[in-house]
C-alpha cells in the first residue's frame, strides 16, 4: 500500500462512522478497473424464495471447470447489497475473479431485524446448493466453490462453515472459506445495535450462534484476515481466534494482518492498484481449488 493511501485510511479513524465509511468508499471508487471486455455479467439470479436471495455471476465464454469465488458483503446485518447502480461495489470483486481465472459470484441475503439468526446461514446454504446445481452452466466447477465474506458477510460464512446442521451437503459442499474481519464468538463480542438486530436483544441467547468451536473443528480449508485499522472488537475477535487455534491445534491460524487497511478497504480495494487483499484471496483459491 502506498504511503499516501495508508495515511488517508488512517486519518479516517478506526470507528465505523459515516465519515470513515463514506471516505473509504470515495477513496477507492475511482480506482476500480472496469470488467474486461470478455467478462459476461448475469445479474439477479434467484437462489431462494426471498427477494433478497439474489446473486450476480461474472464469467467468460471460455471458462471450464473454474473455481467459483463467492463474495458475501458486509453491512452490520442490516444493510448492504451485492451491487448498487452508479457504484463499482461489490461488482469489483465479481469482476476480479475472471481476471484470475475464476468464476465470480456476488450475492446478497436477507437483512435484520426482519430476519434474525440463523437467516444468514440459511441463505448461505441456499446459495451453495444453487451454485452446486448451476455453476457448471457458467463455466464453474461445483466442487471448487470458495466463500469469501467481509464483516457481517464473514459472520455468515463462518456460521455456515461452523454449523454443520446448515450444510448444503455433508462436509459443507465447498472447497474453502475466507473471512475478512469477522466476528467469530458471539459470547465474547461487543454488544451493539447491529448485533442485537440480528442475534436478538437478549444477550443470553447469543451462544448458539457462536462459530468459534466449529471453525476450530472443521476440515474445510480456511483463511482469515484482520485489518490494521479495524475497530477494537474485530481486533479482539481475531486475537481470540488465534489464541484458541494455537491452544487447540498447536500452530498459528491461517490469518493475515493487512497493514494499512481499515475495516472496509480489503474488499473495496479489490480490482484497484492496491493489490494486497486481491492477491491474498486469489492465492488461497489457487492453493485449495486451482
Amino acid at each position: 500500500m502506498t504511503p499516501r493511501i495508508r495515511a488517508q485510511l488512517e486519518s479516517l479513524g478506526r470507528d465505523l462512522t459515516p465519515e470513515m465509511l463514506g471516505g473509504t468508499n470515495r477513496l477507492f471508487a475511482g480506482m476500480i478497473e472496469a470488467p474486461g471486455a470478455g467478462v459476461e455479467i448475469t445479474r439477479d439470479l434467484g437462489y431462494g424464495p426471498d427477494p433478497r436471495n439474489r446473486l450476480d455471476i461474472f464469467s467468460t465464454p471460455d471458462a471450464r471447470n473454474a473455481p467459483v469465488l463467492v463474495f458475501v458483503h458486509g453491512g452490520g446485518f442490516v444493510m448492504g447489497d451485492k451491487h448498487t447502480e452508479g457504484s463499482p461495489f461489490y461488482s469489483n470483486v465479481g469482476a476480479f475473479a475472471p481476471r484470475e481465472g475464476f468464476v465470480g459470484v456476488a450475492m446478497t441475503y436477507r437483512l435484520a431485524p426482519a430476519n434474525r439468526f440463523p437467516s444468514g446461514v440459511e441463505d448461505m446454504r441456499a446459495a451453495v446448493s444453487w451454485l452446486r446445481e448451476n455453476a457448471a452452466a457458467y463455466g464453474g466447477d461445483p466442487a471448487k466453490i470458495v466463500l469469501c465474506g467481509q464483516s457481517a458477510g464473514a459472520a455468515h460464512v463462518a456460521g455456515y462453515v461452523a454449523h454443520r446442521a446448515f450444510h448444503a451437503v455433508p462436509g459443507g459442499g465447498i472447497a474453502g472459506a475466507i473471512m475478512l474481519s469477522g466476528i467469530y464468538d458471539t459470547t465474547t463480542c461487543e454488544p451493539n445495535s447491529f448485533a442485537e438486530a440480528y442475534y436478538g436483544e437478549d444477550r443470553a441467547g447469543w451462544g448458539p450462534a457462536s462459530a468459534l468451536a466449529g471453525l476450530l473443528n472443521t476440515e474445510i480449508p480456511l483463511l482469515f484476515s484482520v485489518a490494521e485499522f479495524d475497530p477494537a472488537d474485530f481486533q479482539r475477535q481475531a486475537a481470540q481466534l488465534a489464541g484458541e487455534w494455537g491452544r487447540t491445534k498447536g500452530e498459528y491460524p491461517p490469518m493475515q494482518r493487512l497493514a494499512g487497511h481499515n475495516h472496509l478497504s480489503p474488499a473495496l480495494s479489490i480490482g484497484s492498484p492496491e493489490r494486497e487483499s486481491g492477491a491474498m484471496i486469489a492465492g488461497f483459491v489457487r492453493r485449495i481449488a486451482g
